[in-house]
């Protein structure tokens, strides 16, 4: 099982080495996880095993709650390879667990001892690239290994109901004492946990669909504990510490996962003062086996929404707190505990993991970013992540779910940046080592192109220039006087993208119902127009352009099917799994009619007479094509259904259109050959092209400029007071008047440099939109009804480009 991103997140495969590409032999990209780009596999893991070995000699130990010994929790700090070590020196504390606690009425201040001088522990295990990696998708239901013993558990028959008439009389009578009890014994090891909280003690639950844990009483504990006296707060953490304690003999039982996922969810953790215990105990969860991550991760996603987003929460605040901690005095040196973060993005990405199986899933993919690290440095973590088999060091970039999108679009562009300034480097050195007079116009890429000729200029330009595609883009218009500040490329996208995508060019399709373009199946002997369309989606993205295209999400999993190119080019690329659900996002009349075929109750073969064998029209003749061999003689049954389904959905969407897009695939490719790819979730990739789809008006109206206005004129508060009261649909098209598109680009809001000029025209006229420069030009309105009027007007009659 991937311990990373899930596969919709970086969708990579074993590419096999060729001399140039980059990949070194035996390099892996693994599906689910975004594998670094060259490795050595060596005998490093020796040398680490040897390295942790002397540093187990070597450990402190964790310091107590109070009220235990100071000599309490050495035994924490285990390492991460199953390297245990002894615990005699703690038997004397833990026997004092038993001892009476004090005032147990009058809450008290949590104290959590002081933490700064834990020594540090050996770094967890962080090779993504391991050898015979177990897939969540494809390991079976109950897992064949030998199943260990599980030690018989204590019977304890409080209930729900129990416990809640308990915490009521404390309450009430200011007694505590049998909440006292029952949290100091439950939490008093592995053991009590699971006799308190398993569903049924005698049954063994050793299955991933049930965990067999009582996941209400669990809750209803947790609501109830922080409003218990402080005395309470403490017996559970020195409950846990001395379970963390337990010195493990073999592998872990389904009770030691079923404590675990339990103690994940104690709320305590999202106080800084418990961080010490909470890093061991995420210690811990991370060096489990792999067959023990696949129980967790399916038990994981049985917790309920709410639940399961505190929980990320939680560790994503433990990460940025210990990035960035308000108080730095409250945690031990990061040198000295340089294995909390990879602990905390290892059990991260379990419950990544446990979100991408679940259809909806649970909560969004970007629930998962961390902001907090759009502030680190960046690149380091790509370049970390580039050299990881030789420097061995942990990098973000393993977990890219982790990194949101705005932090990814800043390494790809400083990485395109980079390759853009080798080879304008490069150009200029070739030059001056033949003597000719360097000339500016090399360190960009120039398009010059007529406006009667866009498409098949801009497809010469490209092509014969193919070598400077990763160089600046500055584009010309012939017999048209100017300097390309900008507006001049935008234009060449919106004019280029707008006759491409025309019904009449014949190149895609449009679907009415969905609203999105798809490739046409029509045959023909040349696909490089293709080409040219992936070549500009990928100059897009290198030149922050946000584009107005519209499609599937579909589209984008085969642009990363893989997200390398693969040096063999008799390697398939573009073929994606697919589903009937990524059907309905294309054409959802015709996926509606396969579902109800799926469902039909009555007989298939006699009732549709329908075979292996479907037809399409091309340029106004009938064509069949077969499903499978001698499809045209099998008939659809009940019971060949499915695969009848799947046979027409991937006929659809993979092989009708193949060699449409495999141009397509290698036009963007070839802009767009980065590793930073790999970061990428395909719905990540869309935002990139095409912007996002959230607007935030007040966002915009704080990053307007005005020519010719002041933010405080009458005429410019008539228009903000009129947009925010928009609808979203309102909205968008504004947008889309004003700046060619109705997304926002990555960076917000601001990205977009949106003006409102001053024009001085007569108020009879509409407002006027400059889409190159994402400028409005408004005439000084009377009032705010006339203003509205002449507003909508304009933006619901407009095609978008040209209005001047």
């Amino acid at each position: 099982m991937s311990l990373q991103s899930p596969p919709a997140a970086t969708a990579a495969a074993d590419l096999p080495p060729c001399p140039g590409s980059g990949l070194p032999p035996g390099a892996e990209l693994k599906e689910g996880s975004a594998a670094p780009p060259s490795a050595e596999e060596g005998g490093e893991d020796e040398g680490e095993e040897e390295e942790e070995g002397e540093k187990e000699k070597e450990r402190e130990k964790l310091p107590p709650i109070p009220s235990a010994s100071s000599a309490a929790a050495g035994g924490l700090e285990r390492g991460a390879k199953n390297q245990f070590s002894t615990f005699s020196n703690f038997i004397t504390t833990i026997n004092q667990k038993k001892e009476g606690i004090g005032n147990r009425n009058s809450p008290t201040q949590l104290v959590i001892p002081n933490i700064k001088n834990v020594r540090d522990l050996p770094p967890i295990c962080l090779d993504v690239r391991q050898k015979q990696r177990i897939s969540i998708d494809t390991l079976p239901q109950e897992l064949k290994a030998p199943i260990p013993p599980e030690p018989s558990l204590p019977i304890r028959t409080k209930t729900v109901k129990d416990f809640q008439d308990d915490v009521e009389k404390a309450k009430s009578s200011g007694d505590w004492k049998a909440v006292h009890d029952f949290y100091s014994t439950t939490f008093d090891s592995f053991l009590e946990i699971n006799a308190a909280f398993k569903k049924d003690t005698n049954s063994p639950f050793n299955t991933i669909e049930d965990s067999g844990i009582n996941a209400k009483f669990v809750n209803v504990v947790y609501d109830a504990l922080l409003n218990t006296p402080q005395d309470v707060q403490k017996s559970v953490l020195k409950g846990i510490i001395n379970g963390l304690l337990q010195e493990w003999k073999g592998p872990r039982t389904k009770d030691d996962l079923r404590a675990y996922c339990i103690l994940l969810q104690n709320p305590q953790f999202s106080n800084t003062s418990t961080y010490v215990i909470y890093a061991h105990l995420l210690r811990q969860i991370a060096a489990l086996t792999e067959a023990d991550h696949h129980f967790l991760v399916h038990w994981s996603k049985k917790i309920s929404q709410r639940r399961f987003k505190q929980l990320v929460d939680r560790l994503l605040q433990f990460i940025s707190l210990r990035l960035f901690p308000a108080k730095p005095e409250e945690f031990p040196p990061m040198v000295k505990c340089t294995w909390w973060i990879p602990s905390a993005t290892k059990v991260l990405a379990l419950f990544n993991a446990a979100n991408s199986l679940i259809s909806p899933p649970i909560i969004s993919y970007m629930d998962f970013y961390n902001s907090t690290l759009d502030h680190i440095d960046l690149m380091e973590e790509y370049h970390n992540w580039q050299c990881y088999g030789n420097s061995h060091r942990f990098s973000f970039c393993q977990y890219p779910f982790i990194i949101s999108i705005a932090a990814k679009k800043v390494i790809i562009q400083r990485d395109s940046e980079q390759q853009m300034i080798s080879i304008a480097r490069q150009s200029l050195v070739d030059k001056v080592s033949r003597r000719q007079k360097p000339d500016m116009n090399m360190l960009f890429l120039n398009v010059k192109v007529r406006r009667t000729h866009l498409v098949s200029d801009s497809l010469d330009e490209l092509a014969r220039k193919r070598a400077d595609l990763k160089k600046k883009l500055k584009v010309t218009f012939v017999g048209e006087a100017g300097l390309d500040m900008g507006g001049l490329t935008k234009e060449w996208f919106l004019l280029l993208i707008r006759q491409i995508f025309h019904p009449d060019y014949g190149m895609f399709t449009y679907h009415k119902d969905s609203h999105c373009h798809w490739f046409s199946s029509f045959k023909c002997d040349n696909y490089s127009e293709f080409r040219l369309v992936g070549a500009l989606m990928g100059l897009a993205v290198y030149n922050s352009i946000t584009l107005d295209i519209r499609f599937p999400p579909c589209c984008y999993k085969k642009l990363l099917s893989p997200p390398i190119v693969p040096c063999d080019h008799n390697t398939l690329v573009g073929i994606c799994d697919v589903t009937l659900d990524d059907l309905f996002q294309i054409m959802p009349e015709l996926a509606h009619g396969l579902s109800e075929l799926l469902s039909y109750e009555g007989n298939v073969e006699e009732d549709f007479y329908s075979t292996f064998q479907v037809f399409q029209e091309e340029f106004g003749v009938i064509k069949s094509y077969n499903l499978k061999p001698n499809g045209d003689k099998i008939p659809v049954t009940n019971q060949n259904r499915k695969e009848y389904v799947q046979l027409y959905v991937d006929f659809l969407l993979n092989k009708s259109i193949y060699k449409q897009f495999a141009a397509f695939y290698y036009g963007f490719h070839s802009v767009c050959a980065s590793y930073a790819l790999l970061l990428l979730r395909p719905e990540e990739v869309e935002i990139l092209v095409c912007g996002s789809p959230e607007l935030d008006m007040s966002a915009l109206q704080r990053s307007t400029q005005y020519e010719g206005y002041q933010k405080t004129d009458l005429t410019i508060r008539y228009f903000w007071d009129v947009v925010l009261a928009f609808s979203l649909d309102l909205q968008k098209k504004l947008l889309h008047f004003a700046t060619g598109s109705d997304r926002v680009p990555v960076g917000g809001m601001a990205d977009l440099n949106f003006k409102i000029s001053k024009s001085e025209t007569s108020t009879n006229w509409l407002p006027v939109a400059h889409t190159c420069f994402n400028q409005l030009c408004l005439p000084p309105y009377k009032n705010k009804k006339e203003l509205k009027q002449k507003l909508i007007i304009g933006i619901s009659n407009a095609e978008g480009f040209g209005l001047e």
